[in-house]
């Protein structure tokens, strides 16, 4: 089983969607490269991709299709500057063509060489094919990819391409809570100082600790950006951003109780505003669920006095219980509905924030569960097929959620009634039972019941 850490989970990327933008650029990356380093560069004619299942229902909505190309173009989420992208795409819509890899220009019109289909492959809802063909129409090279959630992707067979590599196995091994809190007693160690230990097998503790602080200013600077940033959110609906009047609002006095809870609501709405028109955000663990653990550790940060060593126990363990919603279910909204997104965010940042109040790994636990409980059968619904309406908001209630969970886990003594293993079991299971329509396809709830503007 690949080793899935902290750095898997917190992706630096762009937004809006982390299954649908930064899986399929990857996607896309790595076909081009595999051109590249195969030398059939100078032998493409054309290049021809199509996305199925939740990718062909809303990739549209979802930038998929900019995402495409920009991968093709040879370039990663982690490193694009977002103001970069809407000139660069505008050069190749305007002139009809491609530097595929970033070395060689290739004819490429989207609405001739994306084709979109609803119809799932049979590994997953976010399917994609890539195929290259020469002058004669002669396949070159043909690669299948799924997008499973979190920007992480997998071939044909279910093998992980990208991520920690595969190396020696993790100092210690936990595939459940019931094992997590076993370890964290058998080594003395907290659990964020269990996942510091795993990390340490693959970098050295000050590369892990100095890309947790890259975590963090990515995290502060979409804030920055989201509070500082007036207009309407791409798309014809319009949605207007509501992060900088609510900031302006609240900075001009002290914070009531209830004021806070408007700051918290705020960090979240600011990053989810910035995601949704396409800047750079941290996956955390979904770019659709990205502004949750942001905000809970503002929250921390401003009005908890929160410390640089605070953060990474914050981070440390969020990826804790990150991982065990990964390994044993799923953080794809096209897989499990929202739950899978934002629940599990809500469930990550309840552990972060019940760490960094001193709780035990007992505590850390209820307050996973307790996140989770309250998110299960949340659907996946986007209206227009963008990551702005019900997403914005949702990201905002499970930030004040992540709050609540980790407060009541902390007034008790860590014992209850529902482990985190039965409610990762029981997410998963609901998810399983969710129709389609309901799970980032656009194809009911919200999305056919509120109309466009």
């Amino acid at each position: 089983m690949a080793y899935t850490g902290v750095f898997d989970l917190f992706k630096i990327g762009i937004g809006p969607s982390s299954s649908h933008t930064v899986g399929p650029m990857i996607g896309a990356h790595r076909f081009a490269m595999h051109l590249l380093q195969g030398n059939m560069l100078d032998r493409v004619a054309s290049v021809q991709a199509t996305l199925h299942g939740s990718l062909g229902a809303t990739g549209k909505g979802h930038g998929t299709d900019k995402a495409l190309m920009l991968g093709l173009s040879g370039l990663l989420p982690d490193a694009i500057d977002p103001d970069a992208i809407d000139p660069l795409l505008a050069g190749i819509r305007g002139g009809g063509k491609l530097r595929l890899a970033g070395q060689r220009d290739v004819p490429f019109d989207a609405s001739r060489h994306i084709g979109y289909y609803r119809a799932a492959l049979q590994r997953h809802p976010n399917g994609m094919r890539f195929a290259a063909l020469d002058a004669q129409g002669h396949c070159l090279l043909r690669k299948e990819y799924y997008s499973i959630g979190g920007g992480f992707l997998v071939n044909c067979h279910g093998e992980r391409l990208n991520g920690t590599p595969d190396g020696a196995p993790p100092r210690h091994v936990f595939r459940s809570g019931r094992e997590l809190l076993q370890v964290a007693a058998s080594s003395g160690l907290s659990i964020a100082g269990v996942v510091l230990a795993n990390e340490c097998g693959f970098r050295t503790e000050e590369q892990v600790r100095a890309g947790i602080a890259a975590i963090w200013n990515t995290m502060e600077g979409a804030v920055r950006r989201g509070c500082a940033l007036d207009g309407v959110l791409p798309g014809p609906m319009a949605v207007r951003r509501r992060a900088p009047d609510l900031y302006r609002r609240l900075a001009r006095r002290d914070a009531s109780f209830l004021e806070t809870l408007d700051w918290i609501s705020l960090y979240a709405m600011a990053v989810n505003e910035e995601n949704a028109a396409g800047g750079r955000i941290v996956t955390a663990p979904t770019n659709g669920a990205a502004g949750v653990i942001p905000a809970v550790m503002h929250y921390y940060v401003r009005f908890l006095d929160g410390t640089a060593e605070g953060i990474a126990t914050f981070l440390l363990t969020a990826t804790a219980i990150g991982t065990l919603y990964k390994e044993n279910a799923s953080i794809s909204g096209a897989e499990v509905g929202c739950q899978g997104e934002v629940g599990v965010a809500c469930s990550m940042a309840a552990a972060g924030l019940a760490a960094v109040l001193g709780g035990t790994p007992e505590q850390i636990e209820n307050a996973a569960e307790i996140g989770m409980e309250h998110h299960l059968g949340m659907t996946c619904d986007p209206v227009g097929g963008r990551v702005q309406i019900p997403c914005i908001e949702r990201n905002a209630m499970g930030a004040l959620k992540a709050v609540s969970a980790a407060r009541m886990a902390m007034a008790g003594n860590g014992q209850h009634y529902v482990s985190l293993d039965s409610v990762i079991r029981t997410m998963m299971q609901t998810g399983a039972d969710m129709k389609t329509k309901y799970k980032e396809t656009s194809r009911g709830g919200l999305a056919v019941n509120v109309v466009e503007c």
